[in-house]
């Protein structure tokens, strides 16, 4: 398993960027094809993996100029934080959704920079309480939870994993 991990290390900025680069775009189609506006919460969770992502294209930059065994852990390291904060935020979704606390989400926006609305109809923002889509009784912030918990557990033993015996190779 640490063999494993050692190999992905190089390569982990890349993975971790298509994965975050995957989630955003998962997320921006529900809104755009299936009509699931966000909550402010579900676009708090956006905002970490546009971190992440950026996060994981200055780790490819890095280690594209200056490729060291310190500087992949500590990539894999910072990503690793970057998902578990999603995975924090995620869980607090999940736990608004179920009611097992109180909302704390309500909508923080100026109109003016909305453009492109429809004015002839009343602005709806969506209930941070109220799960806007589900499959086997699992909210989109359930999945996303899920999701960025294994990622950060993946990021950490990428990043704390021993380096790779020399006598396997």
């Amino acid at each position: 398993m640490y063999d494993f991990a050692a190999k992905l290390r190089r390569i982990w900025p890349l993975l971790a960027l298509l994965a975050s680069a995957a989630m955003l775009a998962g997320a921006h189609a529900f809104e755009r094809f299936g009509g699931f506006a966000p909550c402010v919460l579900c676009l708090k969770q956006r905002e970490v993996y546009w971190g992440a992502l950026a996060l994981a294209g200055a780790g490819l930059l890095v280690l594209k100029l200056r490729s060291r065994p310190g500087l992949e852990r500590l990539a894999a390291a910072a990503l690793g934080l970057a998902f578990l904060t999603s995975f924090a935020i995620a869980a607090y979704h999940v736990a608004v959704e179920q009611h097992w606390v109180a909302a704390q989400c309500e909508a923080d926006f100026d109109l003016s920079e909305i453009a492109p609305m429809d004015w002839s109809g009343p602005l709806v923002v969506p209930a941070c309480d109220t799960p806007a889509w589900t499959m086997f009784a699992i909210s989109m912030a359930g999945y996303n939870a899920m999701i960025s918990l294994g990622l950060a557990a993946l990021s950490f033993l990428i990043a704390f994993a021993p380096a790779r015996s020399r006598a396997h190779d």
